[in-house]
């Protein structure tokens, strides 16, 4: 890069500032992971938004890892973030704020410029991708309070929950004498997602009717927006973005559970998608599409030494032909075959995250279905219409 180009990025970019933090620590933003080594007290160059900053601590061989502690972070241009490490609780604190104004202004005389590690601008396409609806309200209203997620703190709601492969493999985790925290280190903290009812009852409704508003979820969807979000699509959006980050960087078992409901209540509606929240599910199919290609990745590493790429937790087993996910598309593209009339960008975000399946994964849905796109004739009696919606 072009030093001039650089010192611009690096003026203007926020920084997070790590004091202390150990070697063979495990730290990362986004997309992003490095292991810290000797001379590392932070990252420099990044662009302002939402960000996700995680880290593990490591036994002193750089072998063993405790759980992952992460947080959101909204952050402005050329802000910096000082954080110092606890070594008896091994986790980042918040410094005095006479020795966090000390910092920040030996930061911006850059003083520390060469022990920052640049913040990898050619994986932010897909951060943004991922966290797009993410605003600094949604993250100041999910948050735990003390706003650090780790699914060590969720031990008591694991014993309560069906456990998938997934579920299994984080509570296997923590049983793990590399993983072990101590009871009285663990609070009982998490975070403030919307509930989503699984199962509809209301006072009044019964037999067929009831039974009707629990095949189609479009009732459910429009009574959660009013009463939730305010009427807000992409706060629902923003919710499911961050319960995904929080889930596949952060390895929170909350929020998978959070995220399958959010997934399960929109794939369980049947109306909503082609008369009242067309544009709502246009952009439902590209966020979850986008989550699904990021979470199908081979990690790997990038030129600054970065490991990019997915949690070890998204393999091949998350996505099994008999798990949730599977079932939920395969009804929704039957669903959008059998319509009579479409959405043109909500039938070619399906159809795009259909062929993400078939491909990566090898699921097999029905074929020569409107979601093929290539399979109709122009005069076939049964093709669906097209309907360009305005925004």
């Amino acid at each position: 890069m072009d030093p001039e180009v650089a010192l611009e990025l690096v003026k203007h970019g926020a920084t997070f500032f790590l004091l202390d933090v150990p070697q063979y620590t495990l730290v990362g933003i986004d997309t992003q992971v490095f292991t810290v080594g000797p001379s590392f007290k932070g990252i420099k160059m990044i662009p302002s938004g939402p960000h996700f900053v995680f880290y593990s601590s490591s036994t002193r061989d750089g072998k063993e890892f405790s759980p992952i502690i992460g947080f959101f972070k909204y952050v402005d241009p050329s802000e910096i973030i000082v954080r110092k490490w606890d070594q008896q609780e091994e986790r980042l604190i918040k410094v005095l704020e006479e020795e966090e104004e000390r910092f920040c202004e030996a930061v911006r005389r850059l003083e520390f410029d060469r022990h920052l590690g640049p913040y990898n601008l050619s994986q932010y396409a897909t951060w943004k991708s991922l966290s797009n609806y993410i605003t600094k309200d949604i993250i100041e209203r999910i948050e735990p309070i003390g706003g650090e997620i780790t699914v060590a703190s969720e031990p008591a709601m694991m014993k309560n929950t069906p456990k998938t492969t997934v579920e299994k493999a984080l509570d296997e985790q923590l049983k793990d004498s590399k993983c072990s925290i101590s009871a009285e280190n663990s609070q009982q903290t998490g975070c403030y997602y919307t509930s989503i009812p699984r199962i509809i009852k209301q006072k009044g409704i019964q037999g067929q009717e009831l039974t009707a508003l629990n095949l189609d979820k479009t009732h459910l969807l429009e009574s959660l927006l009013v009463k939730e979000y305010g009427g807000s699509e992409d706060l629902l959006l923003g919710e499911l973005q961050f319960a995904f980050i929080a889930f596949v960087m952060g390895q929170s078992l909350e929020a998978f559970l959070q995220w399958k409901s959010i997934v399960s209540l929109l794939f369980g509606c049947t109306e909503a998608p082609f008369h009242t929240r067309s544009r709502l599910f246009v952009k439902f199919i590209k966020v979850i599409y986008y989550q699904l290609k990021y979470g199908l990745q081979k990690d790997n590493a990038d030129s600054s030494g970065a490991v990019v790429g997915a949690s070890a937790l998204i393999d091949d087993s998350w996505f099994s032909a008999d798990s949730f996910l599977h079932h939920l598309c395969k009804d929704f593209f039957s669903l959008i075959q059998e319509a009579s009339v479409v959405d043109g960008d909500l039938l070619s975000w399906t159809r795009r995250l259909k062929e993400l399946l078939e491909n990566n994964l090898g699921w097999q849905f029905q074929q020569n279905s409107a979601v093929d796109g290539i399979y109709f004739e122009e005069d076939d009696e049964f093709a669906p219409a097209v309907e360009i919606l305005d925004d």
